[in-house]
Parts: structure tokens; C-alpha cells; sequence
């Protein structure tokens, strides 16, 4: 099969298993995408679901306990495909690709940053792992990269530790880190979290430009819905470990067409509705990852629940990109409703 050129990243049926006293969790169950060179592809749904685990599994930071159970993930590099799940975990080949073709910036800062080393010297080493720069060039470009991420006087910042700087900076530092390389592929797992409205604002056009001038392929892991509208090419809606639905981005904003892409939707505020809209939280919980449902994984807090939920429904192509598992797509495609 011949592989489309425009594809950075595909994904295949990828399943990833946690081991803890005996017990599996099934983290990432069967989960299938591809990114495309120069698109967005954000991975939505609650706190829970696998996305970060997906984004690990990826750049082969898995725990000890975990392992890849079944499924490929293809890196298409401009030396030819790369078979990531493959790779031993810290060989050379796989710490070649991640930081300069594949990066990755972390949810948290704090646990991301070393504690003991100054920000400009984090920033400089994956610099110097992965090209052929002097130590002043190195500085130089750390100094730039940390100007771009809008970090008043750098060249004081650079010789800082991570304490000296505020959550938000922190961040930024992470971001100039994992930018440093201009990888292919950017995976960023909530990037914004710990940042103000202005500065996730710069963040996100600082992404888009390294996506229009490097043709950098994103996959943006958010919980954010005004985020997957304003920057997303394609969504993908993650629960339990299964991507639920996947489209482009008007097809899955414009006509959802899964209960739960339905049910995040419906549980966002409007802005300019005022204070009397009434905004419909997901009825219960998400269920305990080691005693899951039987069939579909959201039928017990769908209200749209049958028996025929009790078995797991297959993906079906509604069109060319858009996918969904549900038993009942066709009526909430026809009624809209």
C-alpha cells in the first residue's frame, strides 16, 4: 500500500496496556489517525480517556509497567518509514528522532524541567544532542528562542533555574525546548494549561507559524473546545481508550453526530448567551478503568441507551473523513437531534 506523502504520522489499531497488581488497564484500546505535514489534528475528551497515554506511547515514554500490546505507529521521515513501536524505549535510533524530528511539550513544567540546571542549559542540550553548533551559536539561538516565546530580557533568563521562573514562563521555557529542533512533529499534551488567555494566544500563534513555515505536523491534545475550533484542522474525540468519532473540524463541531461529542459540546457555555443559558453537564462519571462497561464505553451515561449497547459497535466511514462507533449514527445523522 502506498503511503500518502502529505502524512507525517500514522497510527493503527494502537493498544497499550498498564500492568499493576494484576490487574489491565487497557489505557489505549484499538486507536487509529494519521497527521498530516502542515495540519492540526487535536485529541479531545475528559481527563482519563488516553490521550496522553497515546502521546507517550508515540514518543516511547511509557512506564515500566506498560507495553504496546498490538498496532504499528509509522513515522514517515524523509529517510523513509520509521516503525516507532519497534524501537527499544532509550536506544540511539529512538532518541535520535525524539526532541529534532518528533517533540513533544509536557502538561506539567514542574515535573518536566530538571530542577538543578539552568533553563538556558535544558534548552541547549537538545541543541547540542541533535546539531552540529558551537556553544555560542547554541546560546545565541537559546537567547532567540526564549525572546520568541516572550520572555522579557533573555539574555539575564537563560542563566536562571526553573524556580526563578513563574508557572507561565516555565512553560514557555518547555515550549522553547521542544521547539528548538523545528521538529516534524509536535505533540503538544495541553501546552496552555498553566498560562494566561494573552500569553496561550501567543503560544498558539507561535504553533501555527512553526506549522506554515516548517510544514511541522501538530497533534494537539486539549480539553478545550474554543482551542480545537480556533486552531484544529481535524478532531479526533477520545473516551475510554477509543476514539468515538473523528472528522474534520466541521464535521465534528457542525454536525456531531456520537452522544458524548454531543454531550461535551452541549456542557460549554456560549459566549454572549448571558448567565440564563442552560449548560447540560455528562450525566455520572467515568467508569473505573479496571471494571469497564460491557459494549459500548459510554453507553451507562448515554441517554440514547439500548441493549444492542451491550455490544461493542464497530467504526463505520460516514463519509470519506469522518468515522464514529455507535449503534444508532444514522438516526442523530438524519435528525440531527
Amino acid at each position: 500500500m502506498e503511503t500518502d506523502h502529505n502524512i507525517a504520522l500514522s497510527v493503527k489499531n494502537l493498544k497499550t496496556y498498564f500492568y499493576t497488581n494484576n490487574r489491565c488497564n487497557r489505557a489505549v484500546n484499538g486507536v487509529s489517525f494519521d497527521i498530516e505535514k502542515g495540519k492540526t489534528l487535536c485529541i479531545v475528551g475528559e481527563s482519563g480517556c488516553g490521550k496522553s497515554v497515546t502521546a507517550s506511547t508515540i514518543m516511547q515514554l511509557l512506564p515500566r509497567l506498560s507495553r504496546i500490546e498490538e498496532g504499528s505507529i509509522t513515522y514517515h521521515s524523509d529517510a523513509g518509514d520509521i516503525d516507532i513501536e519497534n524501537l527499544e524505549r532509550n536506544g540511539q535510533k529512538m532518541r535520535a528522532i525524539r526532541g529534532s524530528e518528533i517533540a513533544m511539550i509536557f502538561q506539567d513544567p514542574m515535573t518536566a524541567l530538571n530542577p538543578v540546571y539552568t533553563i538556558g542549559f535544558q534548552i541547549g542540550e537538545s541543541l547540542k544532542y541533535h546539531t552540529d553548533l558551537t556553544r555560542k551559536q547554541i546560546r545565541d539561538k537559546t537567547i532567540d528562542l526564549l525572546r520568541d516565546m516572550g520572555i522579557s530580557l533573555p539574555e539575564q533568563r537563560i542563566d536562571e533555574y526553573p524556580h526563578q521562573y513563574s508557572g507561565g514562563m516555565r512553560q514557555r521555557a518547555m515550549i522553547a525546548m521542544a521547539m528548538s529542533c523545528n521538529p516534524k512533529i509536535l505533540i503538544a499534551d495541553e501546552p496552555t494549561t498553566a498560562l494566561d488567555v494573552t500569553i496561550q494566544a501567543q503560544i498558539f500563534e507561535l504553533m501555527d507559524r512553526l506549522k506554515e513555515k516548517h510544514n511541522t505536523a501538530i497533534m494537539l491534545i486539549t480539553h478545550d473546545m474554543g482551542v480545537v475550533a480556533e486552531l484544529a484542522d481535524d478532531v479526533a474525540v477520545m473516551y475510554m481508550g477509543n476514539i468515538v468519532e473523528a472528522g474534520t473540524i466541521d464535521e465534528v463541531l457542525r454536525t456531531p453526530t456520537h452522544p458524548y461529542t454531543r454531550a461535551l459540546l452541549d456542557s460549554i457555555p456560549v459566549l454572549g448567551e448571558g448567565k440564563n443559558q442552560i449548560i447540560e453537564p455528562i450525566p455520572g462519571s467515568t467508569p473505573d478503568p479496571y471494571q469497564r462497561p460491557k459494549g459500548c464505553q459510554f453507553a451507562p451515561r448515554c441517554t440514547h441507551y439500548s441493549e444492542q449497547c451491550d455490544i461493542m459497535p464497530a467504526e463505520t466511514q460516514i463519509s470519506e473523513t469522518h468515522r464514529i462507533m455507535c449503534w444508532k449514527y444514522q438516526e442523530f445523522a438524519t435528525n440531527g437531534k
